[in-house]
C-alpha cells in the first residue's frame, strides 16, 4: 500500500515524465529511490532505481512495433557502466520483441517486464 506522499509523487512523475514517470511510480511504491535521465557516455538511462544496495537501470519502450536490437545493446552497455541490473520495460501492448532479441536479453541478464496501460 502506497503512502500519501508516494501517491503524490507518482502523480507528479506521471505529469512531468509521462509513461516513464508512470513506470517510475511503480518502483517508488515498491520502496526504491528514483533518479530520472541519469547520464552515461552512451546516453541517458530513463530511470535509475536504488534500494538497499540494489541498483536497477530501467529503460522504458512504449513505441509500437518491434524493439530495435541496437537500442537494447546500447542499454546493456549503459547498465554495465552504472553497475546496475538492467530491466527493459515494454509499456502497453505496442512494443514487440523478436525471439532472437528475447534470447539475447536472457543470455545477458536483461529482465523484461511488460506493464499494461491503465
Amino acid at each position: 500500500m502506497a503512502t500519501a506522499k508516494a501517491r503524490y509523487l507518482q502523480k507528479v512523475f506521471e505529469e512531468k515524465y509521462g509513461v516513464i514517470g508512470k513506470v517510475a511510480g511503480k518502483y517508488l511504491e515498491a520502496g526504491y529511490s528514483i533518479e530520472f535521465m541519469h547520464p552515461t557516455r552512451y546516453g541517458k538511462v530513463h530511470i535509475l532505481a536504488r534500494k538497499e544496495g540494489k541498483v536497477l537501470a530501467i529503460e522504458v519502450i512504449d513505441k509500437s512495433g518491434n524493439v530495435d536490437e541496437n537500442v537494447v545493446k546500447t542499454f546493456l552497455e549503459k547498465a554495465k557502466l552504472l553497475k546496475a541490473k538492467p530491466i527493459l520495460v515494454l509499456y502497453s501492448d505496442g512494443p514487440k520483441i523478436t525471439e532472437n532479441l528475447y534470447k539475447f536479453c536472457i543470455d545477458n541478464g536483461i529482465k523484461i517486464r511488460r506493464i499494461k496501460s491503465d
